[in-house]
């Protein structure tokens, strides 16, 4: 028998203090030894002003991503002592700390609390609303009752000057067309550190705002698209991949296998496109009224897709006015499988709920190109 779910809870865990734009370079270093010239201007089109990284101006790191989720969930009960109702740990994120074990593994081990199933899902950006899905799926069909989902990421090593390729300035090709930066700029000077976390359960708690949980929608375009964001692996000519355990170890470094890259023209091209197509799909099918939704949470990696969305929206007849927008990444930047949860997080607990509200949340994902919507009302 199928049981409502419920947010009724969310948390946060952002490193250390908020880095602005002029001190990014102190953290990540200067390739070559000189200021990128790119960078202001990739800072303007993404519209950051603050991000967190969990790393010191040396580049050590400060936290672990398995610690940085396992702080986030321990606030969830700063003010109760119900973890012991929890049977699930959901976790999903782009930059595991390593290979093996698997992420919500080692998020566990840092918890050392009670055991409990556990379920991992690394990707890009839908990685925290896929583990999502996966708690509500197993409170929604009557397997359990209690559940903790999070999203996080730590790719402030990823960003540091010694392991990143140099590229030529592209200072003057950037004024004219401001997407080229993104192939490598744009993610140095775009992602942020940090973790978020929500608590599940299949009823409301009481005399507290919560969230239920409508439904979740997730569709892959894997089929229809090469490969846009990865690492791990060299890109070849024909768009396939070659990932690193058929590569040899000794070009590991020189070839930047591991850095994180971007196909930026299919960036441009499909990640906008995909959006208001599968929206449009959804609306049509479960019979949606888009006016019923009081707030628009869209995952934006940059500002500079704002426009472009609403446009692509508008196109399919999806009409959503900026009043309905909310989203966080100027103050705390793009980060990743994690941004969903922080813009659910920090609308929850500002207290401007009403009950009878909807939310509606997109994400977009660029790796191979997915999308998802999901949508919340409060009760």
């Amino acid at each position: 028998m199928n049981q409502n779910v419920y947010i009724i809870r969310a948390s946060k865990f952002l490193p250390n203090l908020p880095i602005s734009n002029d001190q990014m370079e102190l953290y990540l270093g200067m390739i070559e030894g000189k200021p990128s010239k790119a960078r202001p201007i990739v800072l303007r089109s993404n519209g950051i002003t603050n991000r967190y990284y969990a790393i010191t101006k040396d580049g050590i790191s400060t936290h672990t991503n398995a610690q940085l989720s396992s702080t986030a969930i321990k606030n969830l009960f700063t003010e109760t002592n119900d973890w012991a109702e929890v049977e699930l740990l959901a976790a999903g994120t782009t930059s595991p700390d390593q290979l093996l074990p698997s992420h919500a593994a080692m998020i566990h081990g840092e918890l050392n609390h009670k055991t409990l199933e556990i379920h991992s899902v690394t990707g890009a950006c839908c990685a925290g609303i896929q583990a999502l899905k996966y708690a509500y799926l197993s409170i929604l069909s009557g397997q359990i009752n209690c559940a903790v989902s999070c999203g996080s990421e730590k790719l402030s090593t990823w960003m540091l000057f010694s392991k990143f390729q140099a590229e030529h300035d592209k200072h003057h090709e950037l004024h004219h067309n401001p997407i080229l930066a993104f192939e490598k700029e744009f993610l140095r000077w775009m992602l942020s550190d940090g973790a978020s976390a929500f608590l599940l359960k299949n009823k409301p708690e009481p005399n507290k705002i919560n969230l239920k949980i409508d439904w979740i929608e997730i569709r892959s375009y894997a089929n229809e698209m090469e490969t846009c964001m990865f690492a791990g692996a060299t890109k070849n000519a024909d768009g396939s991949l070659t990932g690193f355990s058929d590569l040899n170890p000794n070009n590991w470094h020189e070839d930047h296998v591991f850095s994180l890259k971007q196909d930026v023209r299919l960036l441009g091209m499909n990640i906008v496109k995909y959006g208001g197509q599968f929206l449009e799909e959804i609306i049509k099918r479960r019979q949606i009224n888009i006016q019923d939704y009081h707030y628009f949470l869209p995952h934006l990696s940059s500002e500079f897709f704002r426009d472009k969305i609403q446009q692509n929206l508008a196109e399919h007849q999806i009409e959503i006015p900026n009043s309905k927008w909310f989203t966080n990444l100027s103050q705390v930047g793009n980060v990743g499988s994690a941004s969903m949860y922080l813009m659910i997080e920090e609308l929850l607990n500002t207290n401007k709920l009403k009950i009878g509200e909807k939310i509606l949340i997109m994400v977009p994902e660029s790796a191979r190109f997915s999308y998802a919507f999901a949508s919340l009302t409060v009760v």
